[in-house]
């Protein structure tokens, strides 16, 4: 009889941790096992591989009731610290967003697009339990009476403040270089003319969607680290894109998934939630992020187990194709040869620099593997999985 090819469940798994007999190693680690042991043994032998990525993920922001005052007010204008917030949701919801910048900063009066501090700098303030003043103006009402509140609030005191991301992890970014002949400023950071420069954004094999390329196992309801805290994937993200060109193991070569996430904020820790100001583009926020992926069989395990030299991105122009939409590329890199800090683009030498941190994206995949451990986290079995396409091998 030929041997029992691995088959296991999310409860089998969960068991497993409930009982302090799980195995379970971070991607990195999932890497040499599968190349000395194979797929299939490779399943046998472990249950859970953790990810990790921390980046800037400007698709970000909270929904926060800041409580109801006396009399009461419905706003229309909200600021926290300066910084606008949507108010459009009714009494005294609202919605903070992370690229969303300080009114007034003079600095942005010298130089257009340049801002020292927005929503997610608010945000870090907030789960660092920092004050932060609050100024909501309204029209007023019956019911709604009050015209204007000012007051200090901390994250402590707000009723419901909810980490609500439309658009995270993407699975896959463009390598980003300049090919004009002056300077440019992006949300890929500081471009340097004539190509001097060229900046990434993945965690590489650790990244959470490119251990399981084809959302086998990641979809609603699946429970992540987020912001230090404890998550949840509750939809693809806003520009979830399947149908891209992948490699033959299923990996794609170009910017594809997304995740929607959210989480409780009075969980998190600014060690995982940092606002950033990005010279000439704005400002925004890092978000931690990590997902545990269930070793169900012996393909998962192969999916997890493929490297920095197996994964690739495309080097894209943004001083024109990026903002034009011009789907042309100037090469195709591995994250290896990316992590190694040299590419070559058009015959040329280029260094490279991550605006993701591959040293963080360890700590998040390690701190996931410590909590498994520890039997403090287990794993959700998806409502749904995220939406997929059908894909054509790599062209050679």
């Amino acid at each position: 009889m030929g041997k029992q090819k691995v088959s296991k469940t999310y409860e089998e798994i969960n068991s497993r941790i409930k009982a302090g007999e799980a195995v379970v190693v971070t991607a990195e680690e999932m890497v040499s096992i599968v190349r000395k042991q194979g797929p299939e043994k490779a399943a046998s032998k472990v249950d859970v591989v953790t990810t990790g990525t921390f980046s800037p993920m400007c698709s970000s922001g909270a929904f926060i009731n800041f409580g109801h005052t006396t009399p009461t007010l419905k706003a229309s204008r909200v600021l926290l610290n300066n910084v606008p917030a949507y108010a459009g949701l009714a009494a005294v919801d609202i919605y903070l967003g992370a690229t969303e910048p300080t009114e007034d900063d003079p600095l942005n009066k010298v130089y257009p697009g340049e801002f020292r501090y927005g929503g997610g700098h608010v945000i870090e303030d907030l789960v660092a339990g920092r004050k932060v003043a609050l100024e909501a103006i309204a029209y007023g009402t019956d019911c709604y009476p009050a015209k204007k509140i000012s007051r200090e609030i901390t994250l402590e005191e707000l009723p419901f403040a909810l980490l609500t991301n439309p658009r995270n992890a993407y699975q896959n970014y463009n390598c980003a270089v300049n090919l004009s002949d002056k300077t440019i400023y992006t949300y890929m950071g500081t471009l340097k003319p004539n190509a001097k420069n060229a900046n990434y954004c993945s965690a590489g094999e650790l990244s959470p969607l490119l251990n399981d390329p084809l959302y086998k196992t990641i979809g609603l309801g699946t429970k992540i680290f987020l912001g230090g805290g404890v998550g949840f994937v509750t939809w693809n993200g806003t520009q979830h894109n399947p149908n891209v060109p992948r490699t033959e193991g299923g990996a794609p070569v170009r910017p594809a998934g997304t995740l929607m996430v959210q989480g409780d904020l009075k969980q998190m820790s600014p060690q995982w939630l940092k606002g950033i100001s990005m010279l000439g583009y704005g400002t925004t926020i890092a978000v931690g992020l990590g997902i545990p992926i269930p070793i169900l069989n012996a393909e998962m395990a192969a999916y997890t187990g493929v490297s920095n030299n197996e994964l690739f991105t495309q080097v894209v122009d943004y001083a024109y194709d990026y903002p034009n939409r011009v789907a042309r590329n100037y090469g195709e890199v591995s994250y290896g040869q990316l992590i190694s800090g040299e590419i070559e683009v058009n015959g040329k030498p280029v260094q490279t620099a991550p605006l993701s941190s591959y040293i963080k994206a360890r700590e998040i995949a390690e701190t996931l593997k410590k909590w498994i451990q520890e039997k403090k986290f287990t794993l959700n079995e998806p409502l749904q999985m995220l939406p997929t396409a059908e894909y054509d091998e790599a062209e050679e």
